[in-house]
């Protein structure tokens, strides 16, 4: 197309649009990078909990130190704000290994101490920007080490497979049938100004596919009730999709798409953690009040 330039009375050739400019899948991720990797990190839980289920928590505190470098690492480049690393990791860790042997109070002191830890920590940078690192900092303790205890939480008792694959199924069924059922037939915006991909339609099929998996591995992995399943499958949804919201409108308060980069088709830990965080307390909860050990 030619524009006339009225000064020089020249023309200026704007460039076309190139044809071969790949166009955003709408699926809006590398699809067959991201079942790669998801079919990868399902087979080594798979393998931790049926030969030494205890690798499973190694898992684990490993996701959840990389996460928290990522977090970390966001929070500083984009808003300067500094969260204290070494307390933070160092008790992070502490929570998720003492949530094995002493379940949830070992968890709970470990995450106070960490709180301690951090106040004093941060004491030496001094009054500027005190109140914003630490807050940001207590919050990644108990968003990201905390809420992961409770998934570690689910490997002690006998049946302590079972209720981490119940744990795993739902939330990926969850995953799964809202981004099968989003990409197909979304049309409605769910939350436009936090996550404009996330429709009505796709939680409608993260919903239906919560209870089937629900009621599934309830039954057949944990020796719940079908009733029992379908209220697990709808609560593992409603939190899951929460999860997703708020690192969405984290990630949007801090101008940043993906919060790291490590795994392909997916972003970062982190972007994986959102919607298995929060799930992992109400797994827990659940679980533990429909099949008491």
């Amino acid at each position: 197309m030619a524009q006339v330039s009225e000064d020089r009375e020249e023309t200026v050739v704007a460039p076309e649009p190139a044809q071969d400019a790949k166009k955003p899948s709408r699926a809006g991720r590398n699809l067959p990078a991201a079942i790669g990797v998801g079919l990868l990190l399902g087979a080594a839980i798979i393998a931790s909990l049926f030969t030494v289920k205890y690798l499973f928590i190694a898992i684990i505190a490993a996701a959840i130190a990389v996460g928290t470098v990522e977090l970390a690492g966001a929070l500083k480049r984009a808003a300067g704000i500094q969260v204290a690393m070494v307390p933070v990791l160092a008790g992070g860790q502490a929570m998720i290994w003492l949530a094995w042997p002493f379940g949830l109070r070992g968890a709970l002191i470990a995450f106070v101490l960490t709180v301690l830890a951090c106040l004093v920590w941060r004491l030496p940078g001094g009054a500027e920007g005190y109140l914003r690192d630490v807050t940001a900092t207590i919050f990644a303790a108990g968003y990201l080490p905390l809420f992961g205890a409770f998934a570690a939480m689910l490997v002690p008792p006998a049946d302590g497979p079972g209720r981490v694959l119940v744990f795993m199924i739902g939330v990926v069924a969850s995953d799964t049938g809202g981004y099968a059922a989003g990409v197909l037939r979304g049309k409605h915006p769910m939350a436009p100004s936090i996550s404009p991909k996330k429709t009505w339609e796709g939680f409608a099929g993260s919903v239906i596919a919560g209870i089937v998996a629900g009621a599934l591995t309830l039954t057949l992995l944990v020796d719940g009730h079908v009733w029992q399943g379908v209220l697990y499958g709808i609560a593992i949804v409603l939190v899951a999709t929460l999860g997703d919201l708020v690192e969405s409108l984290i990630k949007r308060d801090l101008g940043i798409k993906d919060m790291g980069n490590l795994l392909p088709g997916h972003g970062g830990i982190m972007d994986r953690l959102d919607s298995l965080l929060p799930s992992a307390v109400v797994s827990w909860l659940l679980l533990s009040a429909f099949v008491p050990v």
